[in-house]
């Protein structure tokens, strides 16, 4: 048994090597030099780079497929700022890890995987990523490379959202909680995570289509966000108020509406900035927590609790495993290149788009 133990090990070790030294020099990227309309012909170039350089904590991941989010969009709005080397977006997918770090401990060469990606470092949109072993969890195995690369970002963020920002835990079953903008990526996921411990998700909406998608996605009953919410939340027995709101939106527009239909000691999660200033006396009155959400939070600041997003990521992965959430991925579009991200970009600017885009393959 002993022997059998160290030849595996041995052969790991070679296959390991074998990965390694098949590395290329050069890989395919789609990336930028200029921040541009995305109606520009060089907002989004087709580039050949050389591989990242692994840090003593990266796993290389050779990318199978990536997901494209509105935080993508946002980093690539036109500025004047021009980059000497091509910045490269995308920050979450699906692949396999190729090569690690000397000090990398979670993840073997060979194993499927899937990631968020870090905005301080050259992103996803490539052929191989370079990560800390924090940004990275074993793929679930029920699941495609492309139906996992719709994934991480939005989960970890909702996830956060609910259990470390607005504490819930299975004791708050049976309370509310109001979930702005239920058919976004995050709301979407969020009103999983709500109905699994047993909450009355109450998600917002304006389409048939979007209504009926956050319905899919957990939500028992779907407003209208385009018309004032507190009537209807009246209608439905809410008029005192919910336990929790989560909002996956500009709360600008909504604030009075928020501090209205919180109830007093109730708690409110951001995860958008606020396109303008808002009166935070209300919440005094009624003793209400405001928090805000930023899933790179524990990564930019190195927090003590930093391997925490590790554990949620793979935590995530074990619920998409065990059926207690489901993939919100609607479309696909191969191959990845600068013409196909243009067109998602541009898909995502339109905000029509109902569940997660992701490009797959080189």
């Amino acid at each position: 048994m002993i022997v059998t133990c160290v030849a595996q090990i041995s052969a790991s070790q070679d296959i390991a090597e074998k990965m390694s030294q098949k590395l290329p020099a050069t890989m395919k990227a789609v990336g930028l030099y200029k921040y541009l309309p995305i109606s520009d012909t060089n907002s989004l170039l087709n580039l050949e780079i050389s591989l990242p350089e692994l840090r003593k904590r990266d796993v290389l991941v050779k990318v199978k497929a990536i997901a494209v989010n509105p935080i993508d969009t946002k980093q690539r709005a036109p500025k004047p700022k021009v980059e000497i080397s091509p910045r490269i977006l995308g920050w979450d997918g699906a692949g396999v890890v190729v090569a690690k770090g000397v000090n990398a401990r979670i993840h073997n060469i060979g194993q499927e995987v899937f990631f968020t990606g870090n905005l301080a470092r050259n992103g996803s949109n490539a052929e191989y990523i370079a990560l800390d072993e924090v940004h990275v969890a074993l793929k679930p195995t029920n699941l495609t490379f492309e139906q996992a690369a719709a994934m991480p970002l939005t989960s970890v963020t909702a996830y956060e959202s609910l259990y470390d920002r607005l504490l819930l835990t299975e004791k708050d079953k049976g309370k509310s909680i109001l979930i702005i903008n239920s058919a976004g990526g995050v709301g979407s996921v969020a009103s999983q995570l709500a109905k699994h411990l047993g909450l009355k998700v109450i998600g917002t909406a304006s389409r048939s289509e979007t209504k009926a998608f956050s319905i899919d996605n957990g939500a028992d009953i779907v407003l209208n966000h385009t018309q004032d919410l507190l009537p209807q939340l009246k209608d439905i027995g809410y008029g005192n108020g919910v336990d929790y709101i989560l909002v996956n939106y500009d709360p600008y527009p909504y604030w009075d509406t928020l501090m209205t239909a919180i109830k007093p000691q109730g708690r409110i999660c951001l995860i958008v900035d606020s396109s303008g200033l808002v009166d935070l006396r209300p919440l005094k009155e009624k003793s209400i927590t405001l928090v805000s959400e930023q899933m790179g939070t524990r990564i930019k600041y190195e927090t003590e609790d930093i391997f925490r997003h590790q554990e949620i990521l793979q935590t995530v992965s074990q619920m998409l495993e065990k059926g207690d959430l489901k993939c919100t991925l609607t479309k696909v579009m191969k191959p990845i290149n600068a013409e196909n991200l243009k067109e998602a970009h541009r898909l995502l600017e339109e905000q029509h788009l109902i569940g997660k885009l992701v490009l797959s393959g080189f």
